[in-house]
């Protein structure tokens, strides 16, 4: 099923019009049809999140926003994944829900945003009632966050960067910063307090905050806002797993240094931050990439 959005797209912030119910792929190089490039149950999410038994991910290939560190460039560039129906897609959230997932989180899914509307609407008449995850790099459009009111319980949305100069640089998005507030405030208008049930979240807003080496000031500033504008309203996470997967320049061919994170921390604590996650050492890792070479998840 092809959707009007498709026909000119504008779901994410590239508003690049493409019509991807034709030849087309709009930036993120996809067409209208979901692609799929893993579903299975993930236990490295937040512990709120993946709770003991694991979060329902689905990996969507393709991306609009193309990070030039990206950790799953195998996907984000589109050429690894399989087409699937919408009806197909809502049949993977009832198969993850049969296998004891947590939640269905949905990973890189805002070129999708129609037909997981759609999917979700077919899953929860077939049975679906597990909580429904938005996890995005947060270049979304307003739009499309509005459309998805009703259809998503969970937004974990990235703020990668808070200088406009390191977002074109790494990202090329230079209004990637005032993009992601304005979502972000889409999102906690929609899942205003967190809610937490038996050591998970059923409904609410964590906002992630990957520290990149040599970025330490960057990333305190970030959090700072974050903090600041919604204080205990959202959860905050304090990624270390970044991971230089491909050849780059310094400082953003090695690992974030302990002394990095540490200070990344101690700034949390400093400035009052008390709903946040802190990750232990040996999450950057590859083996915390996921494979994504077995389609086998129909």
């Amino acid at each position: 099923m092809s959707f009007a959005e498709y026909k000119m797209c504008m779901l994410c912030r590239r508003r690049c019009g493409a019509d991807r119910t034709g030849k087309a792929s709009g930036y993120c190089g996809m067409s209208d049809k979901v692609k799929v490039a893993r579903a299975s149950l993930h236990m490295w999410e937040e512990p709120i999140i993946s709770g003991e038994s694991g979060s329902g991910t689905i990996f969507f290939s393709g991306c609009s926003l193309g990070c030039v560190f990206c950790q799953n460039y195998k996907i984000s560039n589109g050429r690894l994944g399989r087409e699937i129906t919408e009806e197909q897609l809502s049949q993977i959230m009832l198969k993850l829900q049969n296998m004891g997932a947590n939640n269905i989180n949905f990973v890189t899914p805002t070129h999708y945003a129609p037909s997981i509307v759609k999917a979700v609407k077919t899953a929860r008449n077939g049975g679906l009632i597990i909580p429904t995850v938005y996890n995005t790099g947060t270049y979304d459009s307003p739009g499309t966050l509005k459309m998805l009111s009703g259809s998503i319980d969970i937004y974990l949305p990235d703020f990668k960067y808070y200088r406009k100069q390191t977002a074109q640089k790494l990202s090329f998005a230079p209004d990637y910063t005032e993009c992601a507030k304005e979502a972000i405030d889409e999102m906690v208008l929609q899942q205003p307090k967190p809610v937490i049930e038996n050591g998970l979240m059923k409904k609410g807003v964590i906002v992630r905050i990957m520290l990149l080496p040599g970025h330490v000031a960057e990333a305190k500033l970030s959090l700072k806002y974050i903090y600041d504008r919604y204080k205990d309203d959202v959860y905050i996470s304090l990624l270390n797993q970044y991971t230089p997967v491909q050849k780059l320049p310094s400082p953003l061919n090695r690992r974030v240094l302990h002394s990095e994170y540490d200070e990344f921390v101690d700034y949390a604590l400093k400035i009052g931050v008390s709903n946040a996650f802190i990750q232990e050492w040996g999450t950057a890792d590859e083996s915390f990439i996921p494979d994504f070479t077995n389609f086998d998840f129909l």
